[in-house]
């Protein structure tokens, strides 16, 4: 059960702050049917995620680190952005010191902007909707639905089946012909020191920073909040269990983000 008193005074605090930082994690992905990473979903073939999800996996077997990706590929992509992502895409889109911060690797939150973003044309419009890159979320983890070239390092939108029946199928890159991989960040593997250093100056800045569906264990999205709070700005989650990041949390809800965020999130500021 969520306290009344608490969710209000969440809701004042976002209704009055500019500069507001969201940072998700699989949690806000969850009501949209979107497997979790962790836990007996995470299982595929009885491999572990953390067996595939490394460069030394994709070297020693990529067609099987491609067929996991393929199936990971066609269960997200069934999936739609429930009420928490239009309530998230509708703060970006009409605040421009709204950021958004995720460690979701899903694409839902760009499903989510362009369905808001179309809502707002006027009638009778079949241009596509325009998104800021303000509104874009900053993704520490990468995209499933991005490739990556293992040789010139390009970086391409790829929603397409994949064909991994043998190495020779599976996808190559149209600029040199070296062999794709998944845009994402695995074990082992840096963020990209870009993203990060966004997604750290919008922390810095934040008056709130909304933590939304993480655990607070994976580092250095954890950190983000922390930030936060020691640049003067007040730290709110929203998550159904309590996190290591509830002590620091002026105000910790406990509840889906699919039925709190529209409501917390209903005042936006004027952009």
């Amino acid at each position: 059960m969520h306290d009344q008193d608490e969710i209000d005074h969440a809701r004042r605090l976002l209704a009055s702050a500019r500069r507001i930082l969201i940072l998700t994690g699989a949690g806000v992905s969850a009501e949209s049917g979107v497997p979790t990473f962790r836990g007996p979903e995470g299982l595929w073939k009885s491999h572990r995620p953390e067996a595939l999800a490394t460069p030394e996996a994709f070297q020693a077997d990529p067609r099987l680190v491609w067929e996991w990706y393929g199936w990971r590929r066609e269960r997200v992509g069934a999936c739609r952005p429930n009420a928490a992502h239009a309530a998230i895409a509708r703060l970006t889109l009409r605040n421009p010191d709204a950021r958004l911060v995720t460690q979701n690797v899903d694409g839902l939150h760009e499903l989510a902007l362009e369905e808001a973003a179309s809502e707002e044309l006027s009638p009778g419009d079949s241009a596509a909707p325009n998104l800021p890159h303000r509104a874009l979320p900053i993704r520490l983890h990468g995209s499933l639905f991005r490739a990556r070239c293992t040789g010139c390092d390009v970086r391409t939108p790829d929603r397409a089946p994949v064909d991994a029946t043998s190495e020779a199928t599976l996808p190559r890159c149209g600029k040199c012909g070296a062999m794709l991989r998944p845009d994402v960040v695995w074990f082992g593997e840096g963020l990209d020191p870009e993203i990060l250093r966004e997604a750290t100056e919008s922390a810095e800045t934040a008056e709130v920073c909304l933590v939304v569906g993480t655990s607070g264990l994976v580092h250095p999205a954890a950190s983000l909040p922390l930030l936060t709070k020691e640049s003067g700005g007040v730290v709110l989650e929203v998550n159904p269990e309590s996190t290591p990041l509830t002590e620091i949390a002026l105000a910790s809800i406990r509840g889906r983000a699919g039925q709190l965020l529209p409501s917390l999130l209903a005042v936006e500021a004027e952009s």
